[in-house]
């Protein structure tokens, strides 16, 4: 990648350090496609989930940025279905069926 690329950052704020841990070692299993034109970065700082895009070109910005926020979607939501809070709701009810 050449020095002509503009980062694009997107900060997500997370309801916990932990999920936004989770978040982070989610997403961070599946690699860029085209590795050679897009470089993702991603940090955590708190509750809040950093990714830094460098790409080629301003399409391909657009592209990563897209799908990185549906998969993104789907971890907020899995986050919110079986989270800390779905933990311990769940836990007495595991424990009525023994």
């Amino acid at each position: 990648m050449s020095s002509k690329e503009s980062p694009a950052t997107i900060a997500i704020p997370f309801l916990s350090d932990e999920h936004a841990t989770i978040a982070q070692r989610v997403i961070d299993v599946d690699k860029e496609l085209q590795a050679h034109a897009v470089k993702r970065t991603l940090t955590v700082d708190g509750n809040i989930l950093r990714v830094t895009f460098q790409t080629l070109t301003i399409r391909l910005a657009r592209l990563t940025a897209n799908s990185f926020l549906e998969n993104m979607d789907l971890v907020v939501r899995t986050l919110s279905a079986f989270g800390d809070d779905a933990a311990e709701i769940a836990t007495p009810l595991l424990n009525e069926t023994k």
